[in-house]
């Protein structure tokens, strides 16, 4: 069987005879590289979690269209069209298709292995934030409700805990206490949006650095992609995640936790990277909430592990039954280092 439809290569233009080729670590999308004497990044969205793939399309279009008039120079990966001028292509299967330009001689990294590559990521995503300032927020739809709301989170973790079997919660007591013994956080979420201390802005809430190119010497970051959840939000969503998934030496699947680490020197540079494009814009009590960025995104990642494990593991894809409980974890205990870090 063929890995694109015959209807989706015909409605971009796309020979039948073109070589392709699945490309990328996602878990989400499935993503393929495309040779008809041109090269292209050719993906399927997953309407399964974006149940509206269309609002994915129109805010990056209105973010693309905000770029070009404003900062002309600045590269922002934008679909190329259909014959009919439609950034999105249904199959047979109602599954939607993008077309996107291959970006030569850049290259993605999964993990972070240098100060270097941690400060240029944060300087990406920074900048990115940066070129945006000043749009309409109110222009642009979320494309995961709440996604970072971390009071919604944790209502989320107590209704599993609630409905969770008794043989369930007895494989996970430790990390259920953990997970209690930290929503002091939530206290603190709570009165930094209650507050209005955060500003809304427009911001890209999905920054690993797997989601940054690279130059080929891996020494610069060339642009942003995977923009999927490019929407409202705030700074400490984007600052956050980077240093939940970069920051530790391992990844989130370790199951070691002895192996989990603070790395301060990469600490700092991701923050002094991203700083450099956002520090301007930031208000003196946004500064202020920079330290509560990494600590706030790892708890909200440790609680969806566990309450996803709690549930059956319905929504996480899962390769082995306890891969979630060792996910929720390990984010448990790189949050009790961060605490005691930052």
């Amino acid at each position: 069987m063929r890995p694109v439809p015959d209807l989706v290569l015909g409605a971009f233009g796309i020979s039948s005879g073109a070589l392709i080729k699945p490309i990328g670590s996602g878990h989400i999308h499935q993503t393929f590289q495309v040779e008809d004497g041109r090269k292209f990044i050719l993906q399927r969205i997953n309407k399964n979690v974006f149940t509206r793939p269309e609002v994915i399309a129109r805010n990056n279009r209105l973010a693309a269209e905000y770029l070009f008039k404003n900062h002309p120079a600045y590269l922002f990966p934008t679909p190329i069209p259909d014959q009919h001028g439609n950034d999105l292509v249904y199959a047979e299967d109602g599954f939607p298709w993008r077309l996107y330009p291959l970006i030569q001689n850049t290259v993605t990294v999964d993990f972070v292995t240098s100060v270097q590559q941690a400060f240029e990521a944060a300087k990406g995503f920074g900048l990115l934030a940066r070129n945006l300032e000043g749009i309409n927020c109110d222009m642009f739809e979320p494309t995961l409700e709440q996604f970072h709301d971390l009071s919604r989170r944790y209502e989320q973790f107590e209704s599993a805990l609630a409905n969770a079997a008794d043989s369930i919660l007895a494989q996970v007591s430790e990390e259920i206490a953990l997970a209690k013994q930290f929503n002091f956080l939530v206290d603190e979420y709570k009165r930094l949006i209650h507050s209005g201390t955060l500003t809304l802005r427009i911001t890209h809430n999905d920054t690993k650095i797997n989601n940054i190119l690279f130059d080929q010497t891996l020494s610069k970051a060339t642009c942003v992609i995977d923009l999927d959840t490019l929407m409202p939000g705030y700074f400490i969503y984007d600052l956050g995640d980077m240093v939940r998934t970069c920051v530790s030496p391992v990844s989130e699947e370790e199951f070691d936790v002895s192996n989990i680490a603070f790395r301060k020197e990469i600490y700092d540079a991701l923050l002094s990277g991203y700083l450099s494009e956002m520090r301007p814009f930031l208000s003196p009590a946004e500064l202020a909430a920079v330290p509560f960025a990494g600590k706030m995104m790892t708890y909200i990642m440790a609680l969806r592990f566990l309450a996803d494990f709690l549930r059956g593991n319905t929504y996480y894809h899962i390769s082995y039954p306890d891969q979630n409980k060792v996910r929720a974890r390990n984010q448990l205990h790189l949050l009790n280092i961060l605490i005691g870090a930052v």
